[in-house]
């Protein structure tokens, strides 16, 4: 008898665990789901929410219990820069405007394919057209290994500028010997580059044009960790000059994992 009761005992526990709603749930395997990172890098475009046909993925948050009127401005990615998870499948990308005036009037939009496990970015680019309310976008597949190396770092660039011939981005180490080297080839308005090994430190980073020396963008004093992923994007009028001006050609750098 007494061994039956603490059989029955222990039965029950178990029993009284698995409903608990609090219980610790085993959970094994990847959660099922496509990636997408929201850029908005169309030149003059206004604040926008971005969705997945008809799921809206970006958002301000609002205290007043209706919906903000702010978006993801020019020059920002949407939810700080992370990844959205929405199921794979066939998508509508767009950007819709989030301010009170054309509140939802979609500016881009790009069909493609989310598949499953993959990581992607939509970008918003070129220039906003203020009469047909339209700018360009374009997107891009993250590619890059799942199995962390911390003795390098990973670097990509993508080119969001329409007026700018292909570039090439360069990589220059601020300490001794001060080396620098190409991050891959030359890319072309609405592409990028695949992800390339650099030893981590703090390196100037540079853009030019097939067969120039001189440098058509640039940026100091970058820290790429190790064990990171990144994305270096150009964005922004590429005839610009000035150095403060907000639609001045830029290189964003933007942390993939």
């Amino acid at each position: 008898m007494t061994t039956q009761r603490a059989i029955a005992a222990a039965l029950l526990a178990v029993s009284l665990t698995a409903c608990d709603k609090n219980a610790v749930q085993p959970l094994t395997g990847p959660v099922p789901g496509s990636y997408v990172k929201f850029f908005n890098f169309g030149v003059n475009a206004p604040q926008v929410n971005f969705y997945a046909n008809d799921l809206k993925v970006t958002a301000i948050q609002s205290t007043s219990g209706t919906e903000s009127t702010l978006g993801v401005a020019y020059g920002a990615a949407g939810i700080g820069g992370f990844y959205s998870a929405v199921e794979p499948g066939q998508y509508a990308l767009t950007g819709r405007i989030a301010a009170a005036t054309d509140k939802d009037l979609v500016i881009a939009t790009v069909n493609t394919t989310l598949e499953e496990n993959k990581k992607y970015s939509f970008y918003l680019s070129g220039f906003y057209n203020t009469a047909t309310k339209q700018v360009e976008g374009f997107v891009v597949e993250d590619v890059y290994p799942e199995e962390i190396d911390y003795s390098v770092a990973l670097v990509r660039f993508v080119n969001a500028i329409s007026n700018a011939n292909p570039m090439t981005l360069y990589v220059k180490s601020t300490v001794a010997p001060n080396a620098e080297s190409a991050v891959g080839g030359a890319v072309g308005y609405k592409a990028g580059g695949t992800f390339a090994s650099i030893t981590p430190g703090v390196y100037d980073l540079s853009t030019r044009y097939a067969g120039q020396t001189t440098n058509a963008i640039t940026r100091t004093a970058v820290s790429f960790l190790g064990g990171r992923v990144y994305t270096i994007s150009a964005r922004g009028d590429i005839t610009v000059t000035s150095t403060t001006a907000t639609n001045r050609p830029f290189l964003d750098n933007t942390t993939n994992r």
